[in-house]
């Protein structure tokens, strides 16, 4: 194999995949990324068994092979070359790499040892349209509440819920707070399907995720799912198991209502929580008729205390919360007003957009 490629464009798709190549050193195989060069069209796949991305690339192609290639190493040297960057792959699987009078010679491995790419057969795929920017928004409202390094390994993934009726709705739980973001979009399901996809996964097809109408296309394998966003495929295996019954978290019977300014309470959330011991990030709020007030207090610090507007219909009450549960939930939220639904100091608070439904969160306090 020999290619020639602009070091703009080797250094994008390198960039690209940084993230998914396995960092650890179980798998050596895993450190590296395939590079396709072929003369109808190259490519560059990257994979750590549970996420793959493929993404074509721009290459002048000289000599037609297969590369497997240490992905940052590589990265690291074309980040340091200008102009033109030349790849050549010898028979004992060494890559020189040349720029200018710039020369390196990397260790690569067999191509044969890269993983295969999952095939989803077609008489086993349904298929989803979605928009770019729709699929990137119910992304960020949920992925925050997921878990990151739970023990219930389901909890560490999103669940997408699937609907014949074309509803879609996507859930994150930790098991301390839950995120949930429902639409309706065009859907042609034969059954109801609930699928997990691990919060590593979701992150990384996010940053590919466009804020306009591009369409991506979701195909739904039996253990796979492949997001093809136009010429870049993004494939994740999904996670096995049971996800929590997200409609038995959802409080019905929070009739105690307070209506906030979001700005205004994370602002204060974030002045008080200064003072809040940092693993637990614990703040009380004071719910009153007409004021909220926000505090926090360190023996080994000090304290804070703050107050802000609110409208709040019920009796006077005394909540903790962890302040970074309370401050992600405001961040993923859109509209200037947050309606909180409480019920008692230690059961779960509904947090909701005013004039919408399509998203809640729900909080679970602290003790006092």
């Amino acid at each position: 194999m020999k290619i020639k490629v602009q070091r703009e464009e080797l250094y994008k798709k390198l960039s690209d995949i940084q993230n998914i190549v396995e960092k650890k050193n179980t798998m050596p195989i895993l450190n590296h990324f395939l590079l396709t060069a072929a003369k109808d069209g190259s490519s560059i796949t990257a994979t750590d068994l549970e996420t793959a991305m493929k993404e074509p690339i721009a290459l002048e192609v000289l000599e037609e092979g297969r590369a497997c290639i240490p992905a940052k190493k590589l990265f690291e040297i074309v980040r340091e070359m200008d102009g033109e960057v030349t790849l050549e792959l010898s028979e004992k699987q060494w890559i020189k790499v040349k720029s200018g009078k710039s020369v390196f010679r990397l260790a690569g491995l067999s191509d044969e040892e890269f993983p295969v790419w999952p095939s989803i057969a077609s008489d086993e795929t349904e298929e989803i349209p979605i928009e770019s920017s729709l699929l990137r928004e119910i992304i960020e409202k949920t992925i925050y509440a997921a878990g990151e390094s739970d023990t219930r390994y389901v909890l560490n993934g999103l669940l997408f819920h699937l609907k014949p009726d074309g509803g879609l709705c996507v859930v994150g739980t930790d098991g301390h707070r839950l995120a949930l973001s429902q639409k309706s979009i065009p859907l042609s399901l034969k059954d109801e399907r609930k699928l997990i996809v691990s919060r590593k996964s979701v992150g990384e097809l996010r940053r590919f995720l466009s804020d306009d109408d591009a369409p991506v296309r979701i195909h739904l394998g039996k253990s796979h799912l492949l997001f093809s966003l136009g010429s870049i495929e993004f494939l994740t295996r999904l996670i096995e198991g049971t996800y929590p019954s997200y409609e038995q978290v959802l409080p019905m019977g929070n009739t105690k209502i307070a209506t906030v300014d979001r700005e205004s309470f994370a602002k204060a959330l974030r002045r008080v929580s200064i003072m809040s011991k940092e693993r637990s990030s614990a703040i009380k709020a004071d719910f009153d008729t007409s004021a909220l007030v926000v505090s926090a207090s360190n023996p080994d610090i000090g304290e804070a205390k703050d107050e802000i507007a609110v409208s709040y219909t019920g009796d006077a009450m005394s909540l903790a919360f962890n302040a970074r549960y309370l401050l992600d939930a405001l961040g993923a939220m859109q509209s200037g007003t947050v309606i909180m639904k409480l019920n008692e100091p230690l059961s779960p608070v509904l947090m909701n957009e005013e004039g919408t439904e399509d998203y809640k969160c729900v909080v679970m306090p602290m003790r006092l």
